[in-house]
């Protein structure tokens, strides 16, 4: 059964390049807009479901795994930012505190009917930061495409205190979850790449 990642995210295409599987990439075109009063976990499954679905359309026979991470505090949702001020505003807001990092996913096989859709939870928290060490994060450059202004597998690891969870999670594909998962309804192995 051929495999398709619908993201266009480096960091999700390395997370599952670690494993056997082989994959291709196709990048949903969905509106990833996030809805009033839809809760942060609803709202991360239903855009990965909807990532998947907008590509399993097209390749009904292929397994399609679908993703979306969002970072949470205080019950709010922080996305991707548009520009540098509302980074630093995210990194200023996170800083001594601890939040939530949420990823949904989906593996949906339409031929196959089957549908999978689930999320993880990790914490992290930020150590206090001073203003010139946001202003060095963000003049990384590394803030603006990823949800919460930072990476944690890059320089935004060093904003950071200590986490609880997934650390893969963190980085936008819980690939322990997902595997369980592929193993449980697909008899996929990521041990050995089927």
């Amino acid at each position: 059964m051929d495999i398709i990642l619908a993201s266009k995210s480096p960091r999700r295409r390395e997370i599952l390049e670690n494993t056997k599987v082989r994959f291709s990439i196709k990048e949903s075109q969905i509106d990833e807009t996030i809805k009033l009063n839809e809760s942060p976990k609803d709202t991360v499954k239903r855009l990965a479901y909807e990532k998947a679905l907008d590509v399993a359309k097209n390749n009904e026979d292929a397994l399609v795994i679908g993703a979306d991470t969002v970072v949470v505090i205080d019950d709010k949702i922080l996305g991707k930012p548009k520009d540098e001020t509302e980074a630093y505003n995210m990194i200023k807001l996170l800083s001594g505190k601890t939040h939530y990092v949420i990823t949904g996913f989906a593996l949906i096989n339409l031929s196959l009917n089957k549908k999978i859709v689930d999320c993880q939870i990790s914490q992290v928290t930020f150590k206090e930061l001073s203003e010139a060490t946001i202003k060095d994060y963000i003049q990384t450059k590394e803030s603006l495409d990823k949800a919460g202004a930072y990476g944690i597998q890059g320089y935004g690891g060093l904003l950071v205190k200590n986490i609880q969870g997934d650390y893969f999670n963190i980085v936008g594909l819980p690939i322990s979850k997902i595997s369980d998962c592929l193993k449980d309804h697909f008899d996929i192995n990521l041990f050995y790449g089927g």
